[in-house]
């Protein structure tokens, strides 16, 4: 029993958080990687996508000198894209989430963190202006931030984070119950030794 709620911990485990960051970082392929923000200055991105591009994840780097991001649910950037005037994305962006960020370099404490602007489903070709601005938290201290765009990026299902919380606080739950119901269990009589038979003590 112990061992079927250790499977269904670690299908939590898979389904709210190994399936949505794979699918976020690896389906489909990359179209690009652009700096966005440096030396204290954002610069719009214009983009040329076209039609087998679809759908398009937007991914944002953010590269700062903190071990995490503190944003106390304050946005740290927002990020528009549009295409012949029209708004076809609206994010903004927290990484308060980012529990795991990157080593810029070995020599420097400057630490990368990711979040999802979202997806662009459907793609008129043309060109797409990104424009990447500030938010309201405005201590965190940014080094740098990179724009990512990947192609062909599969649709990440909205079920799967809360079904693998689910799963996640049924195996924990039913696995430290099994711990102490085992603990309680009382003791075989059998597997004391038997009394002696002579001497001292003998019955």
């Amino acid at each position: 029993m112990r061992f079927l709620f250790v499977l269904i911990l670690l299908a939590g485990i898979g389904s709210g958080f190994i399936y949505p960051w794979a699918m976020s970082n690896f389906s489909g392929h990359e179209i690009g990687t652009w700096r966005v923000y440096e030396q204290g200055r954002f610069k719009p991105l214009t983009v040329p996508l076209s039609s087998r591009d679809a759908p398009v994840r937007v991914l944002v780097d953010l590269t700062a000198r903190a071990e995490r991001i503190v944003s106390q649910q304050r946005t740290v950037l927002t990020l528009t894209s549009a295409t012949n005037g029209r708004t076809v994305l609206a994010s903004t962006l927290q990484f308060n989430h980012s529990d795991n960020p990157r080593q810029a370099s070995p020599q420097l404490p400057d630490k990368i963190f990711r979040d999802e602007a979202g997806v662009i489903a459907s793609v008129s070709p043309g060109p797409y202006l990104f424009t990447v601005g500030p938010g309201d938290a405005d201590d965190i201290p940014m080094r740098a931030v990179d724009l990512i765009l990947r192609s062909g990026a599969g649709e990440i299902d909205r079920r799967a984070r809360p079904i693998g919380y689910a799963l996640m606080a049924i195996g924990l739950i039913g696995f430290l119950l099994s711990l102490r119901s085992r603990g309680g269990r009382p003791e075989n009589p059998n597997s004391q030794p038997p009394p002696p038979r002579w001497g001292r003590g003998s019955t």
